[in-house]
């Protein structure tokens, strides 16, 4: 028998506490039905009322996953321009166990979401918002000439993203080699690289 609507509500509420105690443990990889039900100590025929497939529960954990996200400690940008983009890749990278945990869940995803359509194509997206959220401050960042003025503001975030997700992958893959101070460093190298014009005269 399906739980009574109240019921279902503070229930589904457990559901979540648990599906995000199995990523955090295990990944994407290790989130089944079965899994989650010992989470809660029911029968996997009960969790079935709330995710008739694993495919749902997949959907679901991946909503919970992006409110988590949403929702996080953020850093000030109080000052426009590169130190505003700064404050955004510091709040992405794995620099604490919270944010270590949230990223090795996000990254465990990758799989399920290569191989699924639908879920590929929300992938993409996030990448559309998240680049879209940085572009302004890098076009705050060329007023103010802390970049040159033929700099792309849509190239310098896309260029963001990419450098600050590769150092994601490597500082969860080698954490004793990409300590927190160790990612902060490369992240400023990066940016101050940003500030200095290409020189590309040919030397003879």
């Amino acid at each position: 028998m399906a739980p009574a609507p109240g019921d279902r509500d503070a229930r589904r509420k457990d559901v979540s506490h648990a599906v995000w105690q199995v990523l955090a443990e295990k990944g994407f990889g290790g989130l089944t039905l079965r899994a989650v039900a010992a989470a809660m100590n029911v029968s996997t025929g009960m969790l079935m009322h709330y995710f008739p497939t694993k495919l749902a529960l997949i959907a679901h954990a991946l909503d919970l996953l992006d409110k988590r996200t949403a929702e996080r400690p953020r850093r000030v940008r109080a000052t426009p321009g590169l130190a505003s983009v700064r404050a955004m890749l510091l709040d992405i990278l794995p620099l604490t166990p919270d944010d270590t945990a949230r990223n090795r869940i996000w990254v465990s995803s990758w799989d399920l979401a290569l191989a699924d359509g639908d879920l590929a194509a929300d992938q993409a997206e996030r990448y559309v918002r998240l680049r879209a959220s940085i572009r302004p401050h890098f076009e705050d960042a060329r007023g103010l000439g802390e970049v040159p003025e033929t700099a792309d503001p849509v190239q310098l975030a896309a260029g963001a993203v990419a450098f600050t997700h590769g150092l994601v992958v490597q500082a969860l893959f080698d954490p004793a080699r990409f300590p927190k101070r160790v990612q902060t460093a490369l992240l400023d190298d990066y940016l101050g690289a940003l500030a200095r014009p290409a020189d590309l005269t040919v030397r003879s």
